[in-house]
């Protein structure tokens, strides 16, 4: 039984520090470098004091026992970033609503056709929400589509936070005026808003590990990969790069972070905008 204690060390030795690399590697992907190690050790310092355990050497130690195995989520739920905005990269959502959705409603309406979007890294719901604005603008009312928005996330925590769809109002107010207005919001708490129930309605959000198998059969007309793959290392770029490819349907679209690129120039994609890939075969 874990005994709450009064007060925490958060030292962080190298061993422990490389153990946590290593095990947050093999489990997420993501690569810890050794210039992280002040913000590993202040987030793990939280699941210490969550479990009641006395110091973080404690919490590695424990980490490395057989029972550790349900805390593995929420070691990378605390170690993962989850910084994020809405509308941000202003430039994916114009290039969405200008060129994207206009062309496939009109190759896939009146017969019910499908349309899906992949936002793979959802973070806190900014994202996933800001292209349900986008599309709904674009949309209408019309019932002969079938549009449909996968949100996913390896951060348990967050996805619970991004589904509620609830965020302080002061997010709001830095709001471009042409873009506000889309979001539909509803009142919640004192300081607080929702989004709006017909936007929310746009989405499923789902748990899902990039460097595991995905459930998903696609294909996706777009996929929102941004500010992900700074995580990784080039290995692991390269074979997510491939399976998003393998589901992404030609003459779809790959948007990546402004600070982010190819691993490697892919037969399948070419550049045709500010990180903006086209799926060509």
């Amino acid at each position: 039984m874990l005994v709450p204690q009064p007060f925490a060390d958060a030292t962080l030795t190298r061993d422990d520090m490389g153990f946590i690399a290593k095990l947050v590697y093999e489990h997420a992907g993501i690569v810890i470098r050794e210039h992280k190690e002040a913000m590993t050790r202040g987030r793990l310092a939280r699941r210490v004091k969550a479990l009641g355990l006395g110091s973080v050497a404690e919490y590695c130690a424990f980490l490395r026992t057989p029972g550790a195995v349900s805390e593995i989520p929420e070691l990378i739920n605390a170690v993962t970033t989850n910084h994020t905005a809405f509308f941000r990269e202003r430039h994916h959502f114009d290039h969405l609503r200008k060129d994207v959705l206009p062309k496939l409603l009109q190759e896939r309406s009146g017969r019910r056709g499908r349309i899906r979007i992949w936002s793979s890294a959802c973070s806190s719901g900014e994202e996933p929400y800001s292209i349900a604005a986008t599309s709904r603008d674009v949309l209408g009312s019309r019932s002969d589509v079938d549009f449909r928005i996968l949100a996913t996330d390896i951060d348990t925590d967050i996805l619970e936070r991004a589904e509620a769809g609830i965020y302080p109002s002061e997010l709001f107010e830095r709001l471009p005026p042409d873009v506000k207005p889309l979001l539909k919001l509803e009142a919640a708490a004192r300081g607080e808003a929702r989004i709006s129930e017909d936007l929310r309605r746009l989405i499923a959000f789902k748990r899902l590990n990039l460097i595991e198998k995905w459930p998903m059969g696609g294909p996706f007309d777009v996929i929102f990969c941004r500010n992900v793959f700074i995580y990784f290392d080039t290995q692991t770029k390269a074979s997510i790069l491939d399976r998003f490819v393998a589901l992404l349907a030609p003459g779809g679209f790959l948007y990546l972070g402004h600070s982010e690129s190819l691993p490697q120039p892919h037969p399948q994609l070419r550049l045709i905008g500010r990180t903006i890939y086209e799926r060509t075969a």
